[in-house]
């Protein structure tokens, strides 16, 4: 695996705009694992999508990323302490934390590293949350299949060696903590075509095509989507299934 990457801040304002949000009850099960929630730390936070669900069961929220881009494009709220800070150097106090959420951001990481530091951060009985999501699923076989195509063929060869990660939700992955079952969750989301083209712009993939051969792939996606979507502006129901790992202190 390859540290230190950078994939998202020349997106950052479209990956604020478009990035999916995940379903509240993800957070309510998180709170609900914390006796008493006091502090979380959304590690990798981007734009700030779990930080801000977190602060609704947490007084306070630390939410770092690597990418100043990401953590200025950050949406604002009086309990998220946004920072910018590696996940292998969070800066936090030692047994300081009730809750880590890491949120499609793991498979970036420095694994040994970053796993020694939220041991380091968390309290006793404190609890770390990792999950991601892969390829999207949207009704309609012809719709579907340009999608899968798009992902497979189009930006298919210029995905990071650290999709399949992803793509394994997280379960290829070293997890030395003591892990719990878990409900399962997905993000659902109403996207008209532009908002739907827009997330997938913010793919890394996308963003390493565009690098790769100075053009952009997504209005010729655009195109093919739109006889079979209707009125672009009619949203239509997307989903991601997550992939949740849980774990405590061992």
């Amino acid at each position: 695996m390859r540290f230190e990457q950078d994939h998202f801040s020349g997106v950052a304002a479209q990956y604020a705009r478009f990035r999916p949000r995940y379903p509240a009850d993800l957070f309510a099960y998180l709170a609900s694992l914390i006796s008493t929630p006091t502090l979380a730390w959304d590690c990798a936070t981007g734009t700030g999508q779990a930080a801000i669900a977190l602060a609704e069961y947490f007084p306070q929220v630390i939410a770092t990323d690597a990418s100043a881009e990401q953590i200025t494009h950050a949406d604002p709220h009086s309990q998220v302490d946004y920072r910018v800070a590696p996940a292998e150097q969070s800066g936090l106090n030692s047994g300081s934390v009730d809750l880590i959420t890491v949120a499609q951001a793991l498979h970036w990481f420095n694994l040994p590293a970053f796993y020694a530091e939220a041991k380091r951060v968390l309290r006793p009985a404190g609890v770390l949350a990792i999950w991601c999501y892969g390829h999207l699923e949207i009704p309609g076989d012809i719709l579907q299949q340009i999608a899968d195509t798009f992902y497979n063929e189009t930006v298919g060869p210029y995905w990071p060696p650290e999709r399949r990660i992803v793509e394994a939700g997280y379960r290829t992955l070293e997890f030395p903590f003591i892990e719990i079952e878990t409900p399962g969750f997905a993000i659902e989301s109403l996207l008209t075509l532009t908002q739907l083209t827009g997330y997938l712009s913010t793919w890394s993939a996308t963003q390493r095509y565009v690098k790769a051969t100075g053009q952009n792939p997504i209005p010729t996606l655009t195109e093919e989507l739109e006889p079979h979507w209707g009125n672009p502006g009619t949203p239509r129901p997307i989903r991601w299934p997550l992939s949740l790992r849980v774990g405590l202190v061992p």
